[in-house]
């Protein structure tokens, strides 16, 4: 099946009330884990990529790969450059064949991320593709800002995004404390925009049980990164240290790893269309 844009997958999500899975990819490993899972669930999916790879040139090659695996999916799957930059990373991810984009202008003031974050859907637009924003802060190593509903309605009406990142509760990577998620707030959001795909970002370590209450409010897309990633390294670090320094060779040493990725992305691909 073709690849398809991220709009398509994700405006049935919210009507249907549920979420899809949108992973991070960083090797052929982890992007055939992705790919699999979705196949064995017969679910949508989100093939995601670090902007850190549009920096350093690793998003254009592992981009021809993630098209290949789509396009022989049975499934369908979006392939989205996760939390850009800048504009020049939303137009080299548009120009390799990425279906989605993400700017995030989250720590800017409100009018310098509407006005960033329009032109980022301008050329979303233009070459057929969509485009996600975030409004709020979901913090990795500074201070979250939780969205105000209102200042949502006038940032998506504002900007024409397709997907709208919203902040209530989670952090980017591992907690140190157990978060609890801002409910009423979601729900306020959900109720302002009432026809867009909110997305939740910092699934990594958010009880399954928080999660499923902020589905059925708009939630139709949620982030996993570090977790997922985490799983492919303490599975490489397990079969290493049972290995002993003997020598495999690495296409069949990594089977291992992948397959202990597939089976931790079949739960989570469960949880969030509230299967489980």
């Amino acid at each position: 099946m073709a690849i398809v844009t991220m709009k398509e997958i994700l405006q049935d999500a919210r009507r249907r009330g549920i979420a899809l899975g949108a992973f991070n990819a960083a090797n052929y490993e982890t992007a055939c884990a992705i790919v699999q899972a979705a196949e064995l669930e017969e679910s949508p999916v989100i093939l995601q990529v670090y902007s850190r790879m549009f920096g350093n040139g690793k998003a254009e090659a592992l981009g021809g790969l993630l098209i290949r695996l789509a396009e022989k999916c049975p499934q369908k799957v979006a392939l989205h450059l996760d939390h850009g930059e800048n504009l020049e990373q939303v137009r080299n991810a548009l120009e390799w064949g990425y279906t989605s984009v993400m700017l995030d202008g989250s720590r800017l003031p409100f009018d310098e991320n509407v006005a960033l974050t329009k032109q980022a859907a301008t050329l979303a637009h233009q070459a057929k593709a969509t485009c996600e924003g975030e409004i709020g802060h979901v913090a990795m190593a500074d201070e979250t800002e939780l969205t105000d509903p209102e200042e949502a309605r006038k940032f998506a009406e504002l900007t024409g995004v397709d997907a709208l990142a919203v902040s209530i509760g989670t952090v980017h990577g591992y907690y140190k404390a157990e978060p609890k998620l801002d409910i009423g707030r979601c729900r306020e959001i959900g109720q302002a925009l009432p026809n867009m795909p909110l997305v939740l970002h910092g699934g990594t370590g958010t009880p399954i049980s928080e999660v499923q209450k902020v589905i059925p409010l708009g939630i139709a897309k949620i982030n996993v990164a570090t977790e997922f990633q985490h799983c492919f390294l303490k599975a490489v670090q397990a079969d290493l240290e049972a290995a002993a320094g003997k020598f495999i060779p690495i296409d069949k040493f990594m089977d291992a790893p992948t397959a202990a990725c597939v089976e931790h992305l079949r739960k989570l691909i469960r949880a969030f269309a509230l299967k489980e």
